[in-house]
Order: C-alpha cells, then structure tokens, then sequence
C-alpha cells in the first residue's frame, strides 16, 4: 500500500503528528483497505467513493459496533487521506464530505477536586522529600520501591501542576527545565513550543528526583536525556504513565472515578478558570490550537454563576415573583 505509507510519511514529516497518532491513522487506512478488498493503490483509489465510505460506516457502527466517536474518528481519518491523495492528483474530490457522521454526545471533562488533590499530596510529601533520597542507594529492592514511589509522585506533581499531555511528559528532557527561572519548556502536538511557569516546590521537588535518578543509574546524567526514566534509567512509555496514575490516585478514597494523565489536565484548567484566569491565558498554558478546545472547562463555572445569580439578582431571590 504506498499510497498509505506516503500518508503516513506526510503526516510524520511534514504535520509532525505523535508516534501514536500516526499509528492510529495508519490502522484505520489498513482496515478501510480490508473492509474494502483493496489490495493494491489502484484498487484503493476505485474504492475511496461515497457508496463505498458509507458502506464502511455502516459496518463499523452495526457490525463491529462501535461508539459514534470512533465511527467519526475513522472518517475524519478517511478524510485526511482523500485530502491528501487530491494534492497529489490522485482523486479530484473528496468523496468523505458528503458523508453524514454519526452524532456524537457532547462529554464534558471529568476532572478532580482541589481537595482530592491536596490529599493526595499530603499523604506522598515524604516520597519526594530530601530525606527520602537517603533510602536511594541503586543497590536494593528497598532501594527500587523508594524510587519508584518518588517517580510515581513526580509524574502526577508535573501533570497536575503544568496540565501538559502524556506525550508531552515523556519527551520533557532535563535541559527543558530552567531552575533559575522557574519555567519549563514543553513540545506540543505539531512541534509546537510553549514555556510553562513553575512553583518553586515543583522544581525543587524535580531536582532531588533528578538526584535519585543519577544515584539509581550511576551516572551524571546530560541535558538532552530525558527527564524522567525507569528506575533503569529507560525513557517512559504510555501504559507505564497510565499505570502509574491510576495506582497514585487509587489510594485517595474520595477518588472514585476514572484515573488518567488528561483528567490532571482537565483538573487544572478547572481550577485555573474557577480563579479568575481568562481563556485565552489557559488556551497557551494548555498549548490549545484554538480557543474552542478551552472554552469546554467553562462547564464548572455555571453552578458557581448559579449561585452568584440567585444570591445577588433580585428577581432570583423572589422566586421570579414581582416584587419583594
């Protein structure tokens, strides 16, 4: 299938998408190719019409039965790919346009209270403290459970406290970070650049985690290496951050729903909204593309104007009635 791997070189070198993201994108062209018995570029090509798309969706939604986001997941995909192939001056029209998606519930973000948080900091203060690197000797089981506590810790400190992506976690390396200025320099989707302020507990905590790092490797570690490693001094990877988080925050009880690195994310902007920051100000922080991903976190603020309304406007506090 060259046409697809072409794709998929497009968007790696030239829209600079994730590892994963391409990899998502190159399993959906692959099994529209299946699904339409498309074995070589030209049989690809004859079967990229509206019959044959529609047909796709239909199968993906009653045979494989799956949920109308990844239905329209799969089209957007499509879609792309027919984009690109007519920059090519392989098709002369997008036939995916005249596709209806499957209508998807809008999901507001599930996000964490202060509260949770705070005691989940509290109960961890000890894993990341000065006197905690004296059980990280590199030598012993006790040795890997203590730094594996500390990184756990720092892995939920960073997201929660910069509300950067998974991705973005793991290729933070250590020259990212400015102790002198309190800033950490993050790349985001598209290479793009952001620099995200930081408090001075979280760079402190950042240095002596990088201390136990170089005691577990052995080693004085460099600039470009990344920030944070296995306690072998290996890069992370997803699952290991998913893991990671989900084992952190399910020893909070009153932590009772789903346990993710985007939930931290989502959590901050929450918060960041509740205080007073302007949407604009949280779109950079976050390295949003457009305002409309952020306006999403205005969901918490409607009980709060709720009671603002019905404490201060005086057709609320009658009941709506005329009158006192």
């Amino acid at each position: 299938m060259n046409l697809i791997a072409s794709y998929i070189s497009y968007i790696s070198d030239v829209r600079r998408y994730s590892d994963r993201t391409r990899a998502i994108y190159s399993d959906v062209l692959r099994e529209f190719a299946g699904f339409a018995e498309a074995d070589t570029d030209e049989a690809l090509l004859e079967t990229l019409d509206h019959q044959t798309i529609r047909s796709y969706e239909v199968f993906l939604m009653e045979t494989k039965g799956n949920s109308p986001r990844t239905v329209g997941l799969h089209l957007s995909v499509l879609s792309g790919f027919c984009r690109f192939l007519m920059r090519e001056k392989r098709l002369t029209a997008n036939p995916v346009r005249v596709v209806a998606k499957p209508k998807v519930e809008k999901r507001l973000p599930v996000f964490y209270r202060e509260e949770s948080m705070n005691e989940y900091f509290a109960a961890t203060d000890s894993d990341a403290s000065e006197e905690n690197l004296a059980l990280i000797t590199g030598a012993d089981k006790a040795s890997e459970e203590a730094y594996s506590r500390r990184l756990e810790r720092l892995i939920v400190s960073v997201l929660y406290s910069t509300g950067m992506r998974r991705a973005e976690l793991i290729g933070l390396r250590i020259g990212d970070v400015d102790f002198a200025r309190g800033t950490m320099t993050v790349r985001g989707k598209g290479d793009k650049v952001r620099e995200i302020p930081l408090v001075s507990s979280l760079c402190k905590e950042i240095s002596l985690y990088l201390q136990a790092v170089e005691t577990m490797v052995g080693r004085k570690r460099s600039a470009r290496e990344p920030l944070a490693v296995t306690g072998k001094g290996l890069k992370l990877y997803p699952v290991f951050i998913d893991r990671a988080i989900k084992r952190a925050l399910g020893r909070v009880g009153s932590i009772t729903g789903r346990k993710s690195p985007h939930v931290l994310r989502h959590s901050l902007a929450t918060e960041l909204l509740d205080e007073g920051a302007d949407l604009n100000s949280i779109k950079e922080f976050l390295g949003h593309s457009s305002l409309a991903a952020t306006q999403v976190y205005t969901h918490n603020t409607i009980e709060k104007l709720k009671k603002v309304y019905v404490n201060a406007h005086p057709r609320a506090k009658s009941g709506g009635k005329n009158g006192d």
